[in-house]
């Protein structure tokens, strides 16, 4: 379950990395991870298993448990789809921004930035919990929907390095994100 949880969290943080008001629009969007790659090895049969096992899960769970995990997804601006995608919910202070967001919490800065039509290329590096992220990417909107390709390497507190590649696509649904709370940018990035 707890695997799951970071799926889902990884999958955030890819939509994230959309937010720069180049295309992203208010509203219920949805992701999908395409390709992900740790320290060169392709983990996309890795993240497919793991989004299976949380279905099967989720399906084995009791109703009122189902529920309570289904809310606190949505709670954290994320609904699963069948098919192991996920479905989130921009906020329009997050549709208007004009740099990107990697991390809800604050903990990460963009040190490049840079518009070329409908393509958005960043910088960035982040420092939590003893632990540093760097990392590009670029983002292309096209109509409703969006591709983002980004590169990270971290070192944990004990001074392991990471390398990590990792590929999403976002396609609009529509205004309405009936019940999914909408995602918010931190609160001291305004």
């Amino acid at each position: 379950m707890r695997k799951l949880f970071a799926a889902c969290c990884i999958t955030l943080c890819a939509l994230q990395v959309h937010a720069t008001g180049t295309g992203l629009k208010p509203g219920l969007w949805e992701v999908r991870v395409v390709k992900q790659v740790m320290d060169g090895r392709d983990m996309s049969a890795a993240m497919a298993a793991s989004k299976a096992r949380f279905q099967q899960s989720m399906a084995n769970m009791p109703p009122a448990q189902r529920a309570q995990m289904e809310s606190l997804l949505k709670q954290h601006g994320l609904d699963q789809t069948s098919d192991g995608g996920f479905r989130v919910c921009v906020s329009p202070e997050m549709a208007k921004r004009d740099s990107p967001i990697i991390d809800k919490e604050g903990n990460c800065q963009t040190s490049k930035l840079s518009h070329n039509g409908n393509v958005t290329t960043f910088e960035f590096s982040c420092t939590s919990h003893g632990s540093t992220r760097t990392g590009k990417g670029e983002m292309t909107a096209s109509g409703n929907s969006m591709t983002t390709k980004t590169d990270l390497t971290t070192q944990d507190p004990q001074g392991a390095t990471h390398q990590m590649h990792n590929e999403s696509e976002m396609k609009y649904l529509g205004a309405d994100c009936g019940d999914i709370k909408p995602l918010q940018p931190p609160k001291d990035l305004h």
